[in-house]
């Protein structure tokens, strides 16, 4: 385990994680944020790449989790309700409670999990912290919130060295 906020590559979204791929490296559970990584913020239904992703994972014998900090009531619980799979809201990222909590509801290993996120001091922090490996994705939509641009320039350098080394 590390504190390392260096992800093992990035991707343009989460469709473009490939689950025959994540299959074939042994990993059996994806945690997956929600907002900007598996919708935009605000947005209450799964789209149609999203559930046909889903249903590629679970051909591919891999399971999918919601594993969210967001602080609306019930959003990430009903998201994933939509989407019919399991979901962990107030996950506290990115300490590793979280991550642990959610590994063995199903029964998975760190060795056997990526989590797939949109941010470096959450999502790729928590899950290196972990022992998980992190996937981190482009966010789907910044705009709305200027905060969002500041961090997601201080998360530059290190999208750019998780470039370097993808797990894909």
């Amino acid at each position: 385990m590390s504190l390392s906020p260096i992800p093992r590559g990035v991707y343009p979204s989460v469709t473009d994680i490939d689950p025959k791929a994540l299959a074939a490296k042994g990993v059996r559970l994806v945690l997956a944020d929600l907002d900007n990584t598996l919708a935009p913020y605000k947005v209450t239904q799964p789209s149609p790449e999203i559930i046909a992703w889903k249903e590629a994972l679970r051909a591919s014998g891999i399971e999918l989790f919601l594993l969210s900090n967001s602080r609306k009531p019930g959003r990430a619980q009903r998201f994933a309700e939509k989407l019919g799979i399991p979901c962990q809201g107030h996950s506290g990222k990115p300490r590793r409670a979280g991550y642990l909590r959610a590994m063995e509801r199903l029964g998975c290993t760190p060795e056997e999990t990526v989590m797939v996120g949109d941010q470096i001091f959450t999502d790729t922090l928590g899950a290196n912290n972990a022992g998980v490996t992190p996937l981190l994705v482009e966010p789907i939509r910044l705009a709305g919130n200027p905060g969002r641009y500041v961090r997601y320039a201080v998360e530059t350098p290190f999208r750019l060295l998780g470039r370097r080394k993808p797990f894909l």
